[in-house]
């Protein structure tokens, strides 16, 4: 006999878990299965185990609102942030729900039984099982685990040394007294410069182009001193706005007033650099600040480590790799033992699930997002997209919030299926990531839509989300209910 719960949710990562604990707080009386396609929870902070893996946002507001950080680092590092997940999923009961080497392949609703299907493969030999559920709730994050983007070098097949992915990061890696070539320019980049030049010979950063890069301490003076006075849930709450506020100003000060914002990030750097150091070619994006996420160097690492020699960047193009490294287009060559291609993500959202709505497959890149939550066409469906410009807790936990309050709405109604359709003249082109990031802009034609009015867009900004999805009204005419 198929099993049934009430609420499948679909990944044990930082959603999953979060998206279970308040199901169980908010929704108690419901049943839910975590199902993870891999062997551990955790998702990226298990998947990812290249050297300096940290977080790239704050973790007053990374950490869960109902968990608060109280580690002194407020930047972390990537063994510290999983063992704070295995730590609340054990604290709260969420690891006995969760199923590891299940991964999810096709899902189907049945109007008729007002369900979905779920078909898995599960363990090694990839054993077809499936359950089903009333709910369904994909927590799988937004690009593809089983691979990053790798693009084709010519000549990669010359090279000597090893070529290596920070997405698959080799375990015998030995990159000790050698040079080392990262290419990218990315928050990945930034983050192994400084921590591969420490035994590395040199590392170079290859670069196609600049990105904005900004120093900050990796400890919050202030919820260092508030932690003498005051408790310490006072003080993560506390913290926790003031990060909140302090981005949302900061992202509108970058929107509306560009050229200040960029003059003052490129400032910064040759501040941390020196007056000789040229950062017109090396630290002077052609792109707006937030037009892509802003890379994040704690305790100004990046810079330190450049300042003191052990690490150089090059800003040029790749002709070809050669058997002891890289000619670039200029005809320079750069000597490599080992080069890492930080080159980015395969974007992919719910990590390529099928999905079939009586029996007619649904492409999301035809639908229409709903709040940043739900789908245009799909029943009883949601997916969790956290924030571009800021933690992507914040808004993953808002999403957790609001599927709890449709449950709830629905029993209280006698509701079985909630569908969002899109209201006319309410569509739009915009898709629902609009940074210009390359592993954005790769993907650009798989993603959906947001329309041009509430609710079918996304504003990024935690306030206004707050009031739209934990306090604004659940029928707002958009979704159509059925029993």
């Amino acid at each position: 006999m198929t099993e049934h719960f009430d609420v499948v949710i679909v990944g044990a990562g930082l959603s999953g878990i979060g998206a279970a604990h308040h199901l169980q707080v908010h929704c108690p009386k419901k049943t839910f299965l975590i199902v993870e396609g891999r062997k551990a929870l955790g998702g990226t902070w298990d998947l990812f185990r290249y050297p300096g893996i940290r977080s790239d946002s704050d973790m007053q507001t990374m950490g869960f609102s109902f968990r608060p950080w109280t580690e002194e680092k407020a930047i972390a590092e990537g063994a510290t942030i999983l063992n704070y997940l295995k730590e609340t999923a054990e604290e709260y009961g969420i690891d006995r729900h969760i199923r590891y080497n299940h991964k999810v392949v096709q899902v189907r609703w049945s109007s008729e039984q007002a369900r979905w299907t779920v078909e898995m493969e599960s363990g090694p030999s990839r054993e077809r099982t499936s359950c089903t559920c009333s709910f369904l709730f994909m927590c799988t994050g937004y690009y593809n685990y089983d691979k990053g983007h790798m693009p084709e070098f010519p000549g990669a097949d010359r090279f000597r040394g090893r070529i290596v992915h920070p997405q698959q990061w080799p375990t015998d890696l030995d990159y000790d007294g050698k040079q080392v070539v990262i290419i990218g320019s990315g928050a990945t980049a930034v983050t192994l410069v400084p921590s591969m030049a420490k035994t590395a010979a040199h590392v170079t950063m290859l670069q196609r182009s600049p990105s904005y890069i900004f120093a900050r301490p990796s400890t919050d003076p202030l919820v260092v001193g508030l932690k003498r006075y005051l408790p310490e849930k006072v003080t993560s709450r506390l913290a926790r706005w003031k990060n909140i506020l302090l981005g949302m100003y900061f992202y509108r000060l970058s929107r509306t007033k560009p050229e200040k914002i960029s003059a003052l990030l490129i400032g910064g750097a040759q501040k941390h650099l020196g007056g000789n150091y040229d950062v017109a070619t090396h630290f002077t994006p052609k792109y707006k600040p937030w037009d892509q996420r802003l890379c994040l160097a704690p305790d100004g690492d990046l810079f330190k480590t450049i300042r003191e020699g052990d690490a150089t960047i090059v800003t040029d193009s790749i002709e070809s790799f050669t058997e002891g490294g890289i000619k670039l287009t200029s005809g320079k060559e750069l000597s490599a033992d080992v080069i890492v291609a930080a080159t980015g993500l395969k974007l992919q959202l719910i990590s390529g699930v099928e999905i079939y709505v009586d029996d007619s497959r649904v492409e999301l890149s035809k639908t229409f997002n709903y709040k940043g939550t739900m789908f245009s066409g799909i029943p009883n469906f949601a997916l969790t997209i956290g924030y571009t410009n800021a933690s992507w807790t914040l808004k993953a936990e808002l999403s957790s919030f609001y599927v709890c309050r449709l449950l709830n709405y629905m029993d209280r109604y006698g509701w079985r299926s909630a569908v969002p359709h899109l209201i006319e003249g309410s569509a739009g082109e915009q898709p629902m990531i609009s940074l210009t990031s390359g592993y954005v802009q790769r993907a650009i034609e798989q993603l959906p839509k947001q329309g041009v009015k509430q609710p079918w867009t996304l504003h990024q900004n935690y306030p206004r989300d707050l009031m739209a999805l934990r306090y604004g009204k659940v029928n707002d005419g958009a979704i159509r209910f059925a029993r």
